[in-house]
């Protein structure tokens, strides 16, 4: 649906606002809500429990993801501000990750962040000021307004004089309105697809563990010339069941070897060189993601030689939360292995794309938690890495199976990323949605009713 401007504007006077309806006010919002009216004293009985929300429990399209129980006695001592339902948490540290989220649920014990400022309705809807201050303009109003490089944080009070529009209370309501209905339709969109795409994640992971441990479906195999339909025997180990009966079963160590990485004091760290890969540098999907990377002298190529990470290699995280979370190096230019992360080196080139698809089967990262070790910090070794039993086809097999499951996993990965494409689309379209309706681009007073 298209929807029409309204009839006639005028100069808001403020550059990132531009025009507003004729019959709209501009005012700053310090002057339509309060910022931050109760903290919790410092008096407060030690047995108080609360619901904790932090700058990380915070999501800017999701808004509040998730909250902790506290108690007053043993919580942060930045946990003190009180918000009540119809407030607004707008983060004032951190900045660009545009942390501000609406209170919808009426409770008496939620505490946020003294990280956050608690913007309070005081003549302005609680709906339509929720949205005003998630739009575009406002938040790059606010990181413009900061101070800092790596933790960039703006004072609370900055926040009060930056100008929001103000239209009449009956046209807020209806902005407010719709905004909610349009965004609902957008985020259950969006939550279909990608509910989508954890499907096709999970069809991924079962196709690959079925065909490394099963062998080629019946047609694929004929193609290859392999018998369609092999006899199964008991592999004799749990986690892999039964496998093709000419199929052997060894440990890893007799595919591959190990190279862990080294611990790189920051004091080395500089602007540009080498880049350090370590464990928040591999990606969910498998990828590198060297946009936050640090880097070292360029000298240190020589220095630590036998750590480098080069084109192709296959790296994995060996401790944490994402602890088995593999990885392939796609990069021309080579990077440094950091602590807890090692290389597995295959012993036979031809076996290197098979190797990779058992790091990726559901046994062996069902082998590595079974195995890991440290509870909420879990570790593994790279002896126990290696230690874990595999399918052994012989190796024009093992060929053939990585071929097939570099064809199919291609097609699937294609389709999520056109859906991951999607709904960026989608979250762009609802960003603009919120900008064109609440700075009055957009007349959805009709549309809302």
């Amino acid at each position: 649906m298209k929807w029409r401007p309204y009839s006639a504007y005028k100069p808001s006077g403020v550059e990132w606002l531009g025009d507003v309806p004729e019959h709209w006010e501009v005012k700053r919002l310090k002057y339509l809500a309060t910022i931050n009216d109760e903290t919790l004293s410092e008096t407060t009985s030690p047995d108080f429990e609360f619901s904790y929300i932090d700058i990380g429990s915070v999501d800017s399209v999701k808004g509040i993801v998730a909250t902790e129980d506290k108690i007053f006695e043993t919580a942060p001592s930045r946990a003190r501000r009180i918000v009540r339902m119809g407030d607004t948490i707008v983060s004032t540290v951190r900045t660009y990750l545009r942390a501000i989220a609406p209170i919808r649920t009426q409770q008496s014990n939620m505490i946020v962040s003294t990280g956050f400022a608690v913007v309070r309705p005081r003549s302005i809807d609680q709906g339509f000021m929720s949205y005003a201050l998630r739009e575009c303009g406002f938040i790059d109003a606010i990181v413009a307004r900061s101070v800092g490089v790596s933790y960039p944080a703006v004072n609370a009070s900055e926040i009060g004089t930056i100008p929001v529009p103000f239209p009449s209370a009956d046209e807020q309501t209806a902005i407010a309105d719709f905004l909610d209905r349009e965004t609902t339709r957008i985020d259950t969109l969006v939550a279909k697809k990608q509910t989508l795409i954890e499907r096709l994640k999970e069809k991924r992971g079962a196709l690959i563990s079925r065909t490394v441990t099963r062998g080629l479906p019946p047609d694929e195999a004929r193609k290859a010339g392999l018998d369609p339909h092999p006899k199964l025997k008991p592999s004799g180990i749990d986690w892999l069941g039964d496998v093709p009966e000419h199929w052997g079963t060894s440990p890893l160590k007799y595919f591959a070897t190990i190279k862990t990485g080294y611990a790189f004091s920051s004091d080395d760290f500089t602007e540009e060189g080498i880049p350090i890969l370590r464990i928040g540098d591999i990606t969910k999907d498998g990828k590198i993601d060297f946009s936050n990377a640090k880097y070292l002298p360029s000298s240190y190529n020589n220095k630590y030689r036998d750590i480098l990470v080069k084109y192709g290699d296959i790296v994995m995280a060996m401790t944490g939360a994402t602890i088995g979370k593999a990885g392939r190096f796609m990069f021309d230019e080579p990077a440094l292995l950091n602590q807890r992360v090692c290389i597995f080196c295959p012993l036979n080139q031809n076996n290197q794309n098979y190797l990779w698809y058992i790091l990726n089967s559901n046994f062996y990262i069902k082998y590595i938690d079974l195995t890991a070790f440290g509870g909420a910090q879990p570790n593994i070794s790279d002896t126990e890495l290696l230690d874990c039993f595999i399918p052994a086809p012989p190796t024009p097999e093992q060929i053939a199976i990585a071929e097939f499951l570099d064809r199919e996993t291609t097609k699937i990965d294609k389709l999520i990323t056109k859906i991951e494409t999607a709904i960026e689309r989608l979250r762009e379209y609802r960003t603009a949605l919120i900008t064109a309706a609440v700075t009055g681009k957009i007349d959805v007073r009709s549309a809302a009713s």
